[in-house]
């Protein structure tokens, strides 16, 4: 699972995704075992972020479920089994701080490239 967290991590800073988390929520979550949350400057761009998740997790043959308010692009939830991935909007992210939900929740250690791309 880490591999598949590194990886949508670093495809996600590829495309300019900014404040890059992971949160191990395993035994905190029915849902998953591990959300991933970036920020998009752009309905379009939340848009693109989910279409290269998407792609790429087609390339690997690693399967996701489904995706969610894509149309929309203020928050775009990609469901890749045991990951799961929030796009959010500025805005929309600090408002419903779905971060905070789980904030018992332990950080996973991502590449240092995608650490980089926030300073």
């Amino acid at each position: 699972m880490e591999e598949k967290i590194g990886q949508i991590a670093t495809w996600l800073a590829d495309k300019k995704g900014t404040a890059i988390r992971a949160l191990d929520v395993r035994g905190i979550s029915p849902l998953t075992e591990a959300m991933v949350f970036v920020t998009a400057r752009s309905a379009r761009h939340a848009q693109a972020l989910a279409d290269e998740i998407m792609q790429r997790l087609g390339e690997k043959k690693w399967e996701f479920f489904g995706v969610e308010g894509l149309q929309a692009g203020q928050w775009v939830l990609v469901d890749c089994n045991d990951v799961i991935v929030h796009i959010f909007q500025d805005e929309t992210r600090s408002l419903y701080n779905v971060e905070g939900l789980y904030s018992k929740a332990a950080d996973f250690d991502l590449p240092e490239a995608v650490l980089a791309g926030d300073k």
